[in-house]
């Protein structure tokens, strides 16, 4: 029998890469997209993409979808209690493993390690250090389409959101910038590819900016966020 696990879900490029690894593999049945929203606007964290949306997107990968709703501006121990409950509820389902689709930031991983330790569950990063140069063009390539949702303002123009993932977008990306964006500058939403029962049907918004400032800090930044309504 293979391994019962959960995937934790953003809906992006890199977790639709990391899935895409883990199903052609076989080691794991996958039993649920685990994912993390908004209260306040019900919208994926970070991503801003319309939960009715992300709903569409796993009914056409067909694996069930579990939301976790959480509070807006939720500090990390109110996140830390929330998922606490949630691995307690998995582990009695017989999951063993959360699978995430992290690709090399060392405090992400170790953090989440420190969470899940003595719980029953392992965590499992299936594409560790694959390499994002490499990743963005391989998850291109494989025939995956996504779209930017949001984007640093600190580290992209705004009209870079709402843009396509293709290769064109990854020539036009600054030099500083990481081709799959994996330290924050910017998030997706995949809508087509190989493992798509059917592509997501939606049509482009408006594009609106939501500032916040850094704790401890006088700097204040921001995000540029591109609306995606569904069809």
């Amino acid at each position: 029998m293979r391994e019962k696990a959960v995937f934790n879900w953003s809906g992006g490029k890199d977790s639709m890469l990391a899935l895409h690894k883990v199903l052609k593999e076989g080691q794991f049945e996958v039993v649920a997209l685990l994912t993390t929203l908004n209260e306040k606007y019900n919208r994926i964290s970070m991503h801003g993409v319309r939960a009715t949306l992300l709903e569409k997107q796993t009914e056409s990968l067909g694996i069930p979808l579990k939301k976790i709703l959480l509070p807006e501006m939720a500090d990390m121990e109110i996140y830390s209690r929330i998922m606490q409950q949630e691995t307690a509820y998995w582990k009695k389902q017989g999951v063993s493993a959360f699978l995430f689709g992290d690709l090399f930031l060392e405090d992400i991983r170790a953090y989440r390690e420190k969470q899940l330790a003595g719980s029953g569950i392992r965590p499992v990063f299936p594409v560790w250090q694959y390499g994002t140069r490499q990743a963005a063009i391989d998850i291109i390539r494989m025939g995956y389409k996504a779209v930017l949702t949001s984007v640093d303002a600190s580290k992209l123009d705004e009209h870079f959101a709402g843009k396509d993932f293709d290769e064109k977008l990854l020539a036009d990306l600054p030099a500083e910038v990481d081709p799959c964006g994996e330290n924050g500058e910017f998030h997706s939403f995949v809508y087509n590819g190989p493992l798509f029962s059917e592509p997501i049907d939606f049509t482009a918004g408006d594009t609106v900016f939501k500032s916040y400032e850094i704790k401890e800090s006088s700097v204040s930044t921001g995000f540029y966020f591109s609306d995606l309504i569904p069809v």
